[in-house]
């Protein structure tokens, strides 16, 4: 089989239909479009969401709730989590490669004072919680408080 002499069986190419050619072609005046209405005119295009004049399902349904523009992101580390790990100094970076956040958000690492914690440690958060520094505090360690 030679592949510059593969050729489409007949009748299954067609010759593209010229629109607008005269009264002669058949498709001559309108053009199939029809005489009057939106889709008849050059250049038309439907706008995204139209149902032919009826209210479009995005201004039908309710809208709920808002976005707050003001909300501020960290990653969240508690105290429990931080008494199970090996060493004595944590930050941003050290618990990112232990694997206790995932990611560090955009406002940085915030401190939490949930569970508790028996050893003296030190960590540098952007924020902590008013619990997790008295915790950290009362075993004796430093809470150090780093600018985002």
């Amino acid at each position: 089989m030679n592949l510059s002499q593969l050729k489409p069986p007949p009748g299954q190419k067609h010759k593209k239909r010229r629109l607008g050619q005269g009264m002669g072609t058949g498709r001559g005046k309108f053009s199939g479009r029809g005489a009057k209405g939106a889709k008849s005119i050059s250049g038309y295009s439907r706008m995204r969401g139209f149902e032919g004049g009826q209210m479009p399902l995005h201004r039908r349904l309710p809208k709920r709730g808002f976005t707050n523009i003001f909300k501020k992101e960290y990653a969240i580390v508690n105290v429990s989590s931080l008494e199970k790990l090996e060493g004595s100094s944590f930050d941003a970076e050290s618990l990112l490669k232990l694997g206790v956040i995932r990611k560090l958000r955009q406002h940085g690492l915030k401190v939490l004072g949930s569970g508790e914690l028996k050893r003296q440690i030190t960590v540098k958060a952007n924020i902590f919680s008013k619990s997790a520094l008295e915790k950290i505090q009362a075993a004796g360690g430093t809470a150090e408080v780093i600018g985002s």
